[in-house]
C-alpha cells in the first residue's frame, strides 16, 4: 500500500532569483561551507548542541541532517527548505528554512525557523522565503497558524517578521537553551485570515517593496 504524501512537501517555492527546494545529498559541501563561514553570525541565535562548530557543520554531519529532515517530512512533521539564490545562471545555497513541529487536526500549527548566510544578509532574501513558506504553509500545507519566536537581542530577526506584519503574541521566559544559557524570546504568529484578504503574504511584502525607497 502506498503512504499518502504529506501535506505541503517535498515541493518548490520560487520568487525571483530566491528558491525553495528540498535539500539534496549533493547540497553536503555547500551547506558545511555556509554553516562554517558563519560561524559567529550564527551561534548566538542557535540552539546549544555542545562539541565543536565545524565538526557538527561538516558535510558528514549534514548527512546525518539530510536523513533526519527527510524522516520528519516525510511524516508530517515538518517542511525543511534550503534557500538559494540564482544569479548568473548560478544556483547558491544561502540559508535555511523549515515549518517544524506542525501538529495538525484542531490545531493546524507548525514553527518556523530560519537562517541566512551573512554575504546574502540585507537583500529580501529571508523576507521573500518566509512569504514564500506561510504561503505554502496556508495553502497545500494545510495549517491554519504557524508561529515565529525569536529572542529579544536579535533584531535583524525581529526586524523581518514585524515588516511582514506578524503578530506580536507572548513573551516567553528562558523559553530555549541557546549559546550556553536559558533565553528569553518574543512569540510571533500569523493566522491564514491575517492575509487571506491581501491574496497571501508574498503579495503583501512585494507591495511593502514597492513603498519603500
Amino acid at each position: 500500500m502506498r503512504l499518502r504524501q504529506a501535506p505541503g512537501w517535498p515541493a518548490v517555492l520560487t520568487d525571483g532569483p530566491v528558491t525553495l527546494r528540498p535539500y539534496r545529498r549533493s547540497d553536503a559541501m555547500a551547506w558545511s561551507e555556509v554553516r562554517c563561514a558563519n560561524r559567529h553570525w550564527l551561534a548566538p541565535w542557535e540552539s546549544s548542541l555542545g562539541g565543536d562548530w565545524d565538526q557538527l557543520n561538516s558535510p558528514a554531519t549534514f548527512r546525518w541532517v539530510y536523513r533526519d529532515q527527510r524522516r520528519s517530512a516525510r511524516a508530517g512533521e515538518s517542511m525543511p527548505f534550503a534557500v538559494c539564490l540564482y544569479a548568473e545562471g548560478q544556483e547558491r545555497l544561502v540559508g535555511h528554512i523549515n515549518v517544524g513541529n506542525i501538529v495538525r487536526r484542531a490545531f493546524c500549527s507548525g514553527y518556523i525557523g530560519y537562517w541566512v548566510d551573512r554575504r546574502a544578509a540585507g537583500r529580501g532574501v529571508i523576507p521573500t522565503a518566509l512569504a514564500l513558506v506561510v504561503d505554502h504553509a496556508f495553502g497545500s500545507g494545510e495549517l491554519h497558524r504557524v508561529e515565529v519566536n525569536i529572542r529579544p537581542e536579535n533584531g535583524p530577526s525581529r526586524r523581518v517578521v514585524e515588516k511582514l506584519g506578524f503578530r506580536e503574541e507572548a513573551y516567553h521566559p528562558r523559553y530555549m537553551h541557546i549559546d550556553g544559557a536559558w533565553r528569553d524570546h518574543i512569540g510571533y504568529a500569523m493566522t491564514s485570515e491575517e492575509v487571506a484578504a491581501e491574496g497571501g503574504l508574498l503579495a503583501r511584502w512585494h507591495r511593502i517593496r514597492a513603498r519603500t525607497p
